[in-house]
C-alpha cells in the first residue's frame, strides 16, 4: 500500500474526504519537546484499511480535516500509549476526542503484559519485527527521506492488525467493557490541563521535606511552572530539581545567600534572584494551617503484613486464571494500602475489582478464607 506524505492543503483535503467514511483509524504522531516546555507536533501519521498518511505540520497552515475526524464521535481512533498524542491533540483543541482506543491498555487485560511497548506487542500479536533504525531521529528537519517516511508509517500500518485482533480477543473474553473505566480516565481533561499549584509534587525529592519547607517548594515550583509555560522552555532550564529543593530547605532571605546553593546559576541569580526572595518571602507569610501536608503512611502490624502477604498470594491466582499479569492489577504497595482500610484504589473498581478486588475484599472481611496454596477457596455468608 502506497504511503502518501501529505505537505499542501489541496492533498490533505483530498486524503481527509478518502477516509471520511471510516468507521475506525490508528494514528501516531512524532513531536520534540527537549527545548521547549509544550512538545512541537512534527507529523501525524495515519491508517485505515485502504490508507495510510504521514501529515507534514510543519508545512500546513490548517489541520483541521485531520483533526475533524480525529475528534469525530462516530470514529474510533486507535492509538498505542495515547497520552502524549492525546496531550498535543488537546494544545490544539483544548478538548479531547471522545472515542479512543489504547491498544497498550487493552493488552494489559489480555495478558499480553503491563505497559508493553508498540514494537514488542506487534512481535506478539502478528510476528513482525519493527524497523527500530529511525528511532532517533530528528522530526523537525526536512526533507525526510523515504527510510524515515516508512518507519513512521510502520507506526499506524501494524496497529492496525493489532488493534483487530485485540478487539477480537476483548469480545471472545466478554472484556470489551473492562477498558470503559481505563478510557475514560485517560481522556479526562483534568490530566492534560497545566496545573502549577500542584506542580511540586513533580519535583524529585518533595518527600525529604516538611512543614514551612514544602509551603515555599510549592510556591517556588509553581513560578517555575508558570515561567516554564510562559517562555515555552523545559522546567529544568528555569530551575533543576535540586535547586528547587536547596532553596526551599535553606529558605535564603537574601542574595548573599545564594552562594550555598550548588547549581544554581549566576544567571538566574542576576535575572530572577529577586523573584526568588519574594516568592520565598511570600511563602514564608502563608499560615500554617494551609501548608502542604504529605500524608504519613503508617507501617503495617505483623498481623497486617500477614494478610498482605496472603493478598498476594491471591492476586496471583486470579490473575493467572484469566491470563492476566498481577502487575497490571495491583502492586504490593497498593495490596498494603487495601490492609489499611484505603479504599480509593484501582483494584478496589472497574475490570480490576470484577476480577480480583471484591475477593481480596471479602477475604479481608472474613467471608474468604483460602489454603496455604490458595487452591482451595471457601466462601462464608
Amino acid at each position: 500500500m502506497t504511503i502518501q506524505f501529505i505537505d499542501t492543503q489541496a492533498a490533505l483535503a483530498t486524503f481527509c474526504q478518502q477516509i471520511s467514511d471510516t468507521t475506525w483509524m490508528t494514528v501516531d504522531t512524532e513531536f520534540l519537546r527537549e527545548k521547549t516546555y509544550y512538545p512541537l507536533l512534527c507529523l501525524i501519521q495515519v491508517a485505515t484499511d485502504d490508507h495510510i498518511a504521514c501529515i507534514d505540520p510543519l508545512a500546513l497552515d490548517d489541520l483541521n480535516p485531520i483533526l475533524d475526524l480525529i475528534y469525530d464521535p462516530n470514529i474510533t481512533v486507535v492509538f498505542h500509549a495515547a497520552r502524549q498524542d492525546l496531550e498535543l491533540l488537546y494544545l490544539m483543541r483544548d478538548e479531547l476526542p471522545s472515542n479512543v482506543f489504547d491498544t497498550q491498555i487493552a493488552a494489559t487485560v489480555l495478558g499480553y503484559g503491563e505497559q508493553i511497548g508498540y514494537g514488542n506487542l506487534v512481535k506478539q500479536c502478528i510476528d513482525v519485527d519493527l524497523d527500530k533504525a529511525h528511532s532517533r531521529t530528528d522530526w523537525t528537519k526536512r526533507p525526510l527521506d523515504p527510510a524515515q517516511i516508512e518507519y513512521a508509517a510502520d507506526d499506524v500500518r501494524y496497529l492496525r492488525d493489532v488493534y483487530k485482533l485485540l478487539t477480537q480477543q476483548l469480545a471472545d473474553k466478554n472484556r470489551t467493557h473492562w477498558l470503559d473505566d481505563d478510557f475514560a480516565t485517560l481522556t479526562s481533561l483534568e490530566s492534560y490541563k497545566p496545573d502549577p499549584d500542584n506542580s511540586w509534587r513533580r519535583v524529585k525529592g518533595f518527600g525529604r521535606l516538611k512543614g514551612i519547607q514544602l509551603a515555599i517548594l510549592q510556591r517556588l515550583a509553581a513560578w517555575r511552572e508558570q515561567r516554564a509555560i510562559k517562555s515555552n522552555r523545559p522546567r529544568r532550564w528555569i530551575l533543576k530539581d535540586d535547586v528547587l529543593l536547596d532553596l526551599a530547605k535553606l529558605a535564603p532571605e537574601s542574595t548573599d545567600k545564594f552562594s550555598l546553593i550548588r547549581n544554581l546559576e549566576a544567571g538566574t541569580i542576576k535575572h530572577h534572584g529577586n523573584t526568588l526572595l519574594a516568592e520565598i518571602k511570600q511563602a514564608k507569610s502563608i499560615p500554617k494551617e494551609q501548608w502542604p501536608v504529605l500524608k504519613k503512611v503508617q507501617p503495617l502490624t505483623q498481623q497486617q503484613n500477614a494478610i498482605a502477604d496472603a493478598l498476594m498470594a491471591l492476586l496471583r491466582k486470579f490473575c493467572d486464571e484469566q491470563s492476566i499479569s498481577p502487575v497490571a492489577v495491583a502492586s504490593r504497595k497498593e495490596i498494603e494500602r487495601l490492609v489499611a482500610g484505603d479504599e480509593d484504589l484501582a483494584i478496589t473498581q472497574g475490570w480490576r475489582n470484577e476480577i480480583v478486588g471484591h475477593h481480596l475484599q471479602a477475604f479481608i472481611d472474613g467471608k474468604l478464607s483460602i489454603t496455604a496454596d490458595t487452591k482451595q477457596l471457601n466462601t462464608s455468608p
